[in-house]
């Protein structure tokens, strides 16, 4: 019914979040001083985290796209005031809540959580590379 609303929710935070995020990382390359620049970079492997939360964003808007858009393939959705059908009948509200609460939560946690594997995924190949450049670089293997 609505279930969609969680993860927009969760998406418009973060696509606010992360303008802030690349302000401040602006600012800290305009200084371009080494301390600064590491502090943007987690774990100095090169990623910053504006860089991740737009994976977080994709990963949520294009849910939030695909959810919507199957809700009103089945008729869930309508072009006019309240926009849900099940706004229309008070006797429906209750379930929606209850949809949105369990399934709309479920799947804002599930992707949250899915995407911080992939950072943590991401951060350890990019610190091994970052690590065997280093290594070659010193002549060794």
């Amino acid at each position: 019914m609505a279930c969609f609303i969680v993860p927009m929710t969760e998406a418009i935070v973060v696509t606010v979040v992360k303008k802030v995020v690349e302000k401040k990382e602006k600012k800290v390359l305009e200084q371009g001083t080494i301390q600064t620049t590491q502090a943007i970079h987690s774990t100095q492997t090169g990623l910053s985290w504006s860089r991740k939360l737009s994976w977080l964003n994709r990963l949520l808007w294009g849910g939030v796209v695909l959810l919507a858009y199957e809700h009103l393939w089945h008729g869930e959705i309508v072009p006019w005031p309240p926009f849900l059908t099940a706004m229309n009948n008070p006797a429906d509200i209750a379930p929606m809540l209850h949809e949105v609460a369990t399934i709309g939560t479920g799947m804002a946690i599930f992707v949250t959580a899915v995407w911080a594997v992939m950072v943590l995924i991401a951060d350890h190949k990019a610190k091994a590379i970052t690590t065997a450049k280093i290594n070659t670089a010193m002549g060794g293997k």
